[in-house]
């Protein structure tokens, strides 16, 4: 068997992408494939963290526009993500193999507390590593929230998994000339402002030195081909 391109790495799932067709709440079917995703990606020698975002439940900023405050509002969606990662861990677990969600808030009756200590000690075991509630602190997105845990625990890249394959000039779907890349430095993807990222995971990533790799999720095994390196998606480095 081939070794992974990254030995240890941080994935980023959309919450959205959850819901599958149903467009809201836990579609059980698409978590079932994303399990077997992770897993197989695990058998490769990887050691796996993930985090995913809360939008399928709940969306900090559209909550805040009805009147509840933003911080609040944040609060209720990263509480979202420990509810998918829970989700997702049952998921890993009823297929055999084993998984930890470590959460960013203290509420010891459903998930350890995230340390860098205890990721370590898991994702050392083999264990796959659901990163729940965000970066613990309102204003900040979960795809800041990978790039920050991944720099914390020394991860080699972000996987950012998502309904595209890569980074494109425009939305693809909506303007058919729309150019996709191969490759990125951070500081122009920042200055693109291309959107399948926000700015601040970009220059948090681009502070640490950690390239993201952009891919489509749509296809079963594409995380394992990333990390085999067959993967097709757009790498943001450098």
């Amino acid at each position: 068997m081939t070794d992974p391109v990254y030995r240890r790495v941080v994935i980023k799932l959309s919450g959205e992408y959850l819901a599958g067709q149903q467009g809201f709440g836990i579609d059980q079917a698409t978590v079932d494939r994303v399990a077997d995703d992770l897993i197989a990606a695990r058998q490769l020698g990887a050691e796996v963290a993930v985090v995913i975002g809360g939008g399928n439940i709940v969306r900090g900023v559209e909550v805040s526009s009805r009147g509840v405050s933003r911080p609040t509002g944040d609060t209720m969606g990263m509480l979202a993500t420990v509810m998918n990662c829970l989700a997702v861990e049952a998921a890993i677990e009823r297929k055999g193999t084993p998984a930890r969600t470590l959460s960013a808030f203290v509420m010891p009756e459903i998930s350890e507390l995230f340390t860098r200590a205890a990721a370590h000690k898991y994702l050392a075991e083999g264990r796959i590593v659901l990163l729940g509630g965000g970066t613990g602190n309102p204003f900040f997105t979960t795809d800041t929230t990978a790039v920050l845990r991944a720099a914390e625990i020394g991860a080699e890249a972000v996987l950012k998994a998502t309904n595209v394959d890569g980074v494109y000039s425009a939305d693809p779907k909506k303007d058919p000339a729309a150019k996709r890349f191969d490759r990125l430095t951070h500081s122009q993807a920042i200055e693109g402002g291309y959107k399948v990222m926000d700015a601040t995971a970009f220059a948090l990533a681009r502070e640490t030195s950690l390239p993201i790799i952009v891919f489509s999720i749509a296809e079963p095994g594409s995380i394992s081909a990333i990390l085999r390196g067959i993967g097709h998606g757009t790498i943001v480095a450098g």
